[in-house]
């Protein structure tokens, strides 16, 4: 967890997509918003706004029950780690098959705690099959190899997808301009994944809700028009992985959803992954 994340700017972002201008990294186009000079200052919090700032046990547990509508976040802090590999899983898992089959939009919290064992080539073997294709395969520019895979690692251990059917290269699509989902998994239904990083650069600012819904609202637009477009690996239905750098930004995300219209949010399943540990190359190609 990270309810102190704000401190080391006082001594001293990012989405994952397989359309570049989305890709984290330290390109000004993607998802990580970098802030200029003037900006960054404006995120710096007087004493009292950085008390604020920094939450207890208690309020990090709070915070996910805040706008949340009780069937969402049903089982929310239980602890449920499925399938062991790289990574523990905390919180309750198995909630988006229901929503598969239905016409109607979901939004669910789960946390992946990576403690002192950040992702290297040695824990390739950890991962499952369907994330170790991910990173073989690569993106559609970008750099975004790992947050696809990592999501789709906890799509497969705590949420029942079978396996991986195909990464973002492998999907073909109508029009050469359409946007692209990032994968797509089988579970009881053919699905389509989109990934995105919710994080501002370098990671001690906090995340805003401006840039959630920057972030957010770009994704659920790019979520409509991939799934008008594709030809192959046709998808039911979308999930879009938001891989949440802390609970500050795993807030922000949800209070942009609630404030989106019906139509932007359609079917999507939004399941915000909320990392901890040592986690920043997840976000962060340094």
């Amino acid at each position: 967890m990270r309810a102190a994340a704000v401190l080391p700017l006082l001594v001293s972002l990012t989405f994952a997509c397989g359309n570049p201008s989305f890709d984290a990294g330290f390109d000004a186009s993607v998802d990580a918003f970098v802030p200029d000079d003037a900006e960054l200052d404006a995120f710096v919090p007087d004493d009292a706004g950085l008390d604020a700032l920094v939450s207890d046990d208690g309020g990090e547990d709070a915070a996910f029950d805040v706008g949340t509508d009780a069937a969402d976040d049903a089982g929310t802090g239980d602890a449920a780690t499925m399938i062991p590999g790289f990574g523990t899983i905390v919180g309750a898992c198995g909630r988006i098959a229901p929503e598969l089959d239905t016409e109607t939009p979901s939004f669910f919290v789960v946390r992946f705690d990576l403690a002192d064992d950040p992702y290297d080539a040695s824990d390739f073997d950890r991962l499952t099959a369907g994330a170790r294709e991910i990173l073989t395969d690569g993106t559609v520019g970008g750099s975004s190899e790992l947050s696809e895979a990592l999501s789709y690692e906890v799509l497969e251990r705590c949420e029942g997808a079978t396996m991986l059917l195909a990464s973002e290269g492998e999907v073909t699509y109508s029009s050469p301009t359409s946007k692209r989902t990032d994968l797509v998994a089988q579970f009881d239904e053919t699905i389509g994944v989109s990934v995105a990083r919710a994080v501002i650069f370098p990671g001690t600012v906090p995340y805003t809700l401006a840039e959630a819904q920057r972030v957010i609202g770009g994704k659920l637009d790019d979520i409509l028009d991939s799934s008008a477009n594709v030809t192959s690996h046709a998808w039911d239905k979308q999930i879009l992985v938001v891989m949440a750098w802390d609970d500050v930004a795993a807030d922000r995300v949800r209070e942009a959803w609630d404030g989106f219209s019906p139509e932007r949010r359609a079917d999507t399943v939004v399941y915000v992954v909320v990392t901890d540990g040592m986690d920043r190359n997840i976000y962060f190609n340094e």
